[in-house]
């Protein structure tokens, strides 16, 4: 009778996929991920849909994801990944450190959220509890969390990622990182009609009067995000 596979064994190894626009994130978190005798990475994409298009090879027991990937949502990824793969474990890794997103990444279908300023072994610990079957959240988040749900703070009130809705949120970003109404009506695949109704209620949500100072806005809250 063969034996059981234990954990030295290639066999008894989870995959992992990685999806990230940073190469050197992604290598770095290869490099993490590859010296755990357990756990080994089966494919890497820089964008939602390279990765959408290898995971049916791949065929990962979980998937770690980056909310901003640049030419794609983070967000719709989770949310196309569990309508095509409902199985498959998701865990988010973002530089955002507001609780609003870990709770819109929850809500879109991921399992579990750690902050990329954590450190490897954190990384490894939140993707071992989201293989095990429990959601995970680093320590910080989770008491702000906690503190939402008992009222004792943690609520960002009148900030943008608790203000607005998760296209709003989008279209807020994009603003942020220069683009104008028509490039993001092409990112997000809607007209330039739909970019501009969003715009007018991220305006009357945060006050704003008008184009300039969303956009210096959205500019001082990505700046903000990347610490500068």
């Amino acid at each position: 009778m063969k034996a059981a596979p234990t954990v030295s064994d290639p066999a008894a190894r989870r995959k992992i996929f990685i999806v990230d626009d940073h190469p050197l994130v992604r290598e770095w978190l290869a490099s993490v991920i590859g010296r755990e005798t357990d756990l080994e990475i089966c494919g890497q994409a820089d964008s939602a849909a390279t990765a959408l298009q290898n995971l049916p090879a791949a065929r990962p027991d979980a998937i770690v994801v980056d909310l901003s990937l640049g030419a794609s949502s983070g967000l719709e990824l989770i949310k196309d990944l569990r309508l095509q793969f409902s199985g498959l474990l998701i865990l988010v890794l973002s530089m955002h450190e507001e609780v609003t997103f870990a709770e819109r990444a929850f809500r879109a279908g991921a399992h579990g959220y750690v902050v990329k300023r954590e450190s490897g072994s954190r990384v490894i610990e939140a993707l071992r509890a989201v293989l095990a079957g429990q959601f995970y959240t680093s320590p910080a988040l989770a008491s702000q969390i906690a503190g939402r749900l008992f009222g004792a703070g943690g609520r960002a009130v009148g900030s943008p990622s608790e203000l607005l809705s998760d296209r709003e949120m989008e279209v807020f970003q994009q603003r942020g990182a220069g683009r104008s109404v028509k490039e993001i009506a092409e990112f997000l695949h809607v007209s330039v009609k739909t970019v501009e109704s969003y715009e007018a209620r991220i305006k009357e949500k945060l006050g704003l009067k008008n184009a300039a100072e969303l956009i210096r806005a959205a500019v001082r809250w990505n700046d903000r995000q990347h610490g500068v």
